[in-house]
């Protein structure tokens, strides 16, 4: 199938650890289309200064990746360390060029299998993605053909589009019931 990509998985920790685990077990495991990596409960101190913790996440776990991909549950918008992950992954810098960048939204959300998802409940900075055409959003799968093809199309487009890294970064986890 060629295309192998290193692949940096963000997501809520919290709500959403079986879907990491399912992600990798099919696509590095079985199929070994891809190497995956993520920040782990415990990896991180998390009385560090921000811009430290966000200064890790970008040389330290997402250095080797050539595409983030976003595990969109029901409340991961809400996360600060998502919105961080997806601001390092799509910043250039002189060490990292930046990843391409998709969302897979999870069974667990009330728009899975909808053809469309609900924009305030996707995360924020993802969504500016989308829209600018950088980004794309899809239902989860387990057809390692299909999830292989999403993730070489943001490997490609990385270079061509540019992203919308303007959103101000979460200075805490969000509440509520949407952000907008």
């Amino acid at each position: 199938m060629g295309n192998r990509h290193n692949v940096f998985i963000s997501y809520h920790h919290a709500n959403d650890e079986n879907y990491k685990n399912e992600f990798e077990r099919l696509f590095s495991g079985i199929y070994d289309i891809l190497e995956t990596k993520a920040v782990s409960d415990g990896d991180i101190n998390p009385y560090i200064q921000t811009d430290t913790i966000r200064n890790k996440i970008r040389d330290e776990f997402i250095r080797e990746a050539s595409v983030t991909v976003v595990l969109i549950g029901t409340e991961t918008w809400k996360r600060k360390h998502v919105d961080w992950e997806i601001s390092g992954s799509i910043r250039q810098t002189s060490h990292n060029s930046r990843t391409g960048l998709i969302g897979i939204l999870l069974p667990t959300r009330p728009d899975f299998g909808t053809e469309k998802f609900t924009i305030n409940t996707t995360p924020p900075r993802l969504y500016d993605n989308v829209k600018s055409g950088f980004a794309k959003i899809y239902d989860w799968s387990n057809n390692a053909q299909s999830v292989q093809g999403w993730i070489h199309e943001a490997f490609l487009r990385r270079n061509n589009i540019n992203p919308d890294n303007s959103r101000d970064s979460f200075a805490q986890n969000r509440s509520g019931s949407s952000w907008q």
